[in-house]
């Protein structure tokens, strides 16, 4: 098995940088169940902050990769029923998919709840910590 960093994911998913993309797909489209590659929580993440920030993706959108992601037989996925705890809170509520992931994390860690100072993340999910 081999680990796929965010840049390899972002190259595959937004084919915008012609030898990148074609490297990405190549090696991703490669896979199968029985050789499938690993993405680690963080590069989950960061793909989606990045698409996200960098290339202004719609949320729906966002969804969607996360979703196509989780399901793929050729990809190993840390934690994968942390992310789709997440993703069901970042379809459904304010938070972003890091904040989800956050929360996610430490609910299953036994936490009664994640305080943070992000307002929007406070209305949703979160506890508010005031300063």
């Amino acid at each position: 098995m081999i680990g796929l960093d965010t840049n390899v994911l972002v190259r595959y998913i937004v084919q915008d940088e012609p030898q990148q993309a074609a490297a990405a797909t190549k090696l991703i489209e490669g896979l199968t169940s029985e050789t499938p590659a690993f993405i680690s929580t963080v590069a989950l993440v960061e793909t989606v902050w990045v698409l996200a920030v960098a290339y202004k993706t719609p949320r729906s959108s966002l969804a969607t990769v996360i979703e196509g992601l989780l399901r793929a037989r050729e990809l190993v996925i840390e934690n994968a029923d942390i992310h789709y705890l997440a993703l069901g809170a970042f379809q459904t509520g304010a938070l972003d998919y890091a904040d989800a992931v956050i929360y996610q994390v430490g609910k299953q860690a036994g936490c009664d709840h994640t305080v943070t100072f992000d307002k929007r993340a406070a209305a949703s999910h979160m506890t508010r910590l005031e300063a």
